[in-house]
């Protein structure tokens, strides 16, 4: 599903226009980019976490030239599912 997909399904689901579950859509992914900048973690009940998760500097091996290379530390997201979602994809 992409993201215009994703944006028909809101709207259908919600009963507005396309117009408004794009803004929707495009809000709640800006507010996830600002919290997590910010280092906050973001909980939905029922669906995961989205969190900021400190990956650290390491060493590996640049694939072209096989001379080793480091590799910096980063900050990256992580999403972790809650058991009500992960129940859902159970195949029973």
């Amino acid at each position: 599903m992409n993201k215009s997909e994703l944006i028909e399904a809101i709207a259908k689901e919600a009963g507005l226009t396309k117009t408004d579950a794009g803004k929707a859509l495009d809000a709640f992914t800006g507010v996830v980019k600002t919290a997590l900048k910010d280092g906050d973690t973001i909980t939905l009940v029922g669906f995961g976490t989205f969190k900021v998760a400190e990956r650290a500097e390491r060493k590996g091996l640049n694939p072209k030239t096989k001379q080793p290379i480091t590799i910096p530390a980063a900050r990256v997201p992580k999403f972790t599912a809650s058991k009500v979602l992960r129940d859902v994809l159970v195949t029973k």
